[in-house]
């Protein structure tokens, strides 16, 4: 069994097929966490998991895919209080597609705001962050001082950075999420934010104890799937190659990032 961290099956993607899409996922033993990107897809994500088991959703802002919603953090803390939604995200920071000192205060005083809330509410974080990080660290580490309460958690979402900086989330109680990025030639992981070497040595260095498995579906599809729209069900492309590359059974790699999942999100 696998449970993908982060899938987006409420995105206009799966308009023609959702329903026969979620079937024939279930069928293959992968659940999912619908993941909300702004309040509208936010609402829907928890409309998708309230009918259907085997789904969860998470509520949240990302950082730069809707930049007209003017955020009202009362209606999140009220779709967080659903049984099925299980985090709060897609939430972060993002410095490579927005730009501008103006444009970056306001991600981080949005990214302050749902920081809050996951303390508040003590449900983790799935965050968001790309040519950021740094920042990211720096707000994570004093977001318990700065609420004065205990410390946030999390998982950091389609990781692109160094195991050096992977190390510091995980310091923090943070988990990594690793995706089909993993299975791209290194010509396509630089276009998405990756030195190619890298995530090979975030790969074998990180403890399965510290690992999520995601697709970010309907992106990112897995070798051998790139030019398709990405589904859950591929998530086991991104399990054979961790396995591969880490020297373990895929079997292994499911239970343990499986079982990763459950305690994270307390599903």
């Amino acid at each position: 069994m696998y449970i993908d961290s982060h899938s987006h099956p409420q995105f206009p993607q799966y308009d023609q097929d959702r329903e026969e899409m979620i079937t024939r996922t279930l069928q293959r033993g992968v659940k999912m966490i619908c993941v909300g990107t702004d309040l509208e897809m936010s609402k829907k994500a928890v409309e998708l998991a309230e009918g259907q088991e085997g789904i969860w959703a998470s509520v949240g802002l990302h950082p730069n895919d809707n930049l007209d919603e003017v955020l009202d953090i009362e209606e999140y803390r009220k779709l967080l209080v659903h049984p099925k939604v299980v985090a709060v995200g897609e939430v972060g920071l993002d410095y490579f597609r927005t730009t501008g000192e103006e444009n970056i205060f306001k991600q981080k005083d949005r990214f302050i705001k749902f920081l809050e809330l996951s303390r508040e509410s003590g449900k983790p974080l799935i965050l968001h962050c790309r040519e950021a990080y740094q920042d990211m660290l720096e707000m994570i580490s004093s977001a318990g001082t700065l609420f004065g309460g205990s410390a946030v958690r999390g998982v950091l979402h389609s990781f692109t950075s160094t195991w050096e900086v992977a190390q510091k989330f995980i310091d923090l109680g943070f988990y990594i999420g690793l995706n089909g990025i993993i299975t791209f030639p290194p010509s396509r992981k630089a276009t998405e934010g990756q030195a190619p070497s890298s995530l090979d040595e975030v790969i074998k260095n990180i403890p399965l104890d510290k690992l999520l498995l995601e697709t970010d579906a309907p992106y990112l599809s897995p070798i051998p799937h790139r030019g398709k729209r990405n589904e859950s069900s591929y998530i086991e492309f991104v399990a054979q190659k961790i396995a591969q590359m880490k020297g373990e059974s895929v079997e292994k790699v499911a239970e343990e990032t499986t079982k990763n999942t459950k305690k994270l999100f307390g599903i």
